[in-house]
């Protein structure tokens, strides 16, 4: 005769490798995560970073974007407009495609500052859309009525990698401090306010007063 405590063995081991074939059957029924869906995780963690902590500043190794996961979300520069990397390199590139590395860097160093800005939108698709819903866009490629997807694969792979560095927070803030910039050919008056920061070959770089 089996005795009771031994009953009771046998049903509690037998519970333990169902629940272990449940979890099992579970894990393999989640595929894992993309290169793309790891890296717009990532960047959204680093872009709330910033965010929260009106601060950029070097992000751990490992919750670092890598070049091939920045790539793969938006590789051919088509993706929509709906991510932290993709809205950041776009407008790199519209703002300073054809020019070098340094104006790229520049214009990504502005963006960055106004996400640490709390007079600024938290998010870097809400900042470089700003204004779209007045016609008063801050960025005007965002309101100049014409497509949004890059149509130069070098230029865009230059500003998704300054894009990179900058929501990692590693890319060196030249314009020290800068949230507002414009092209060197135009002279707006809403400059006159405010202190410049910085010159490049392309643009101009201020700051609010005080």
């Amino acid at each position: 005769m089996i005795r009771l405590a031994d009953r009771y063995r046998r049903l509690t081991g037998a519970l333990l490798l169902t629940g272990l074939l449940l979890q099992g059957a579970s894990a393999l029924a989640e595929p894992p995560l993309t290169k793309a869906e790891i890296a717009r995780q990532k960047a959204e963690q680093l872009e709330q970073r910033v965010a929260e902590t009106d601060k950029i500043e070097p992000a751990p190794d490992a919750a670092r974007l890598t070049p091939e996961g920045t790539e793969a979300v938006d590789p051919r520069g088509l993706a929509p407009l709906d991510d932290a990397i993709t809205c950041l390199a776009r407008s790199i590139y519209w703002e300073a495609k054809g020019t070098d590395q340094r104006e790229m860097q520049a214009v990504a160093n502005v963006i960055m500052n106004r996400l640490g800005n709390p007079k600024f939108p938290s998010s870097l698709c809400d900042i470089v859309q700003q204004g779209s819903e007045t016609g008063q866009c801050q960025f005007s490629w965002w309101c100049d009525g014409r497509p949004d997807e890059a149509t130069e694969p070098e230029q865009y792979a230059a500003a998704r990698e300054v894009a990179r560095r900058a929501l990692n927070g590693t890319l060196p803030d030249i314009t020290h401090g800068a949230l507002f910039f414009h092209h060197r050919s135009i002279s707006p008056g809403w400059m006159s306010t405010l202190v410049r920061t910085a010159r490049t070959h392309e643009f101009n770089f201020y700051r609010e007063p005080g």
